[in-house]
């Protein structure tokens, strides 16, 4: 059904004070729930048989919930949200279908490692943009960027070594992002600090 909202109205919601949800959490959430998965692969924690669940969970909570996230903040003007949350969802998306449909026995090394160098150099230019914003963010950035140059290495080299450490790390952007989910959502809900995100 077409919205019959105006921007006379949506200016008269902002004039009473009504806000837009944040949608930061869901993304975060998304995001470091596929990645813990994943990353327990890769470290070798669990075995590569559980790679389809993480798959699913890579095209539904990883990749449509945070490209809904990330259209979410379009719509509030966040110019770092929306590049950052449909960056990542376009990422768990292009992976899965990359695993389901196109990933060959053969495939050269070059292959993955070329996949994961492209989200690590956006990784790292986003990361510059977080020195603005908060500590917690800026966590979740360095570590994960240093999670795909691991993992891109480890591709190139055809390294299970570094490809382990790599999802050492991610474990480590995990663990941070849920904390950032868990403190923006949960300081919104409060309407105040409970868990601190260290604003710059």
């Amino acid at each position: 059904m077409a919205s019959t909202e105006t921007p006379a109205s949506v200016g008269d919601r902002a004039a009473v004070g009504v806000s837009l949800a944040d949608p930061g959490p869901l993304g975060l959430a998304g995001f470091a729930g596929t990645t813990l998965v994943l990353s327990f692969v890769n470290a070798g924690i669990v075995g590569a048989g559980v790679v389809n669940g993480v798959l699913a969970l890579a095209v539904f909570f990883g990749g449509l919930c945070q490209f809904i996230a990330g259209i979410m903040e379009y719509r509030r003007g966040n110019t770092f949200g929306v590049t950052a949350f449909c960056t990542y969802g376009a990422f768990w998306l292009a992976f899965a279908f990359y695993e389901w449909f196109f990933a060959k026995p053969n495939d050269p090394p070059a292959t993955l490692g070329l996949f994961l160098l492209v989200f690590a150099i956006v990784t790292a230019f986003l990361t510059i943009s977080t020195l603005r914003l908060n500590g917690a963010l800026l966590a979740v950035f360095v570590l994960l960027t240093l999670t795909y140059l691991l993992l891109s290495i480890g591709a190139f080299a055809s390294s299970t070594g570094i490809d382990k450490i790599g999802g050492i790390v991610g474990i480590l952007t995990a663990i941070a992002a849920f904390y950032a989910s868990a403190a923006i959502v949960t300081n919104a809900t409060w309407n105040r600090v409970v868990l601190p995100i260290f604003p710059f």
